[in-house]
């Protein structure tokens, strides 16, 4: 705890991928209060091309009471 599951367009570099991971460690450790080796985290790139019918209807217009954040597109 926690699982952290990040879905993009496939163009982020194994460099960002570090430096995200790093970031994102740092932020929930900071916030949950827990330690980093409790936290993982998924990167699952998505083509454009899917995008809408892999992850925006079925996961942002049809969970959008489990955001904590809502896209502006």
């Amino acid at each position: 705890m926690p699982h952290i599951n990040i879905k993009h367009f496939p163009s982020l570099s194994e460099e960002q991928h570090i430096a995200l991971a790093k970031s994102i460690t740092e932020a929930i450790t900071k916030v949950v209060g827990c330690d980093a080796g409790v936290v993982s985290i998924a990167v699952e790139p998505v083509d454009p091309e899917v995008w809408n019918e892999q992850v925006y209807i079925p996961e942002i217009v049809g969970r959008k009471e489990t955001l904590i954040k809502i896209p502006e597109y």
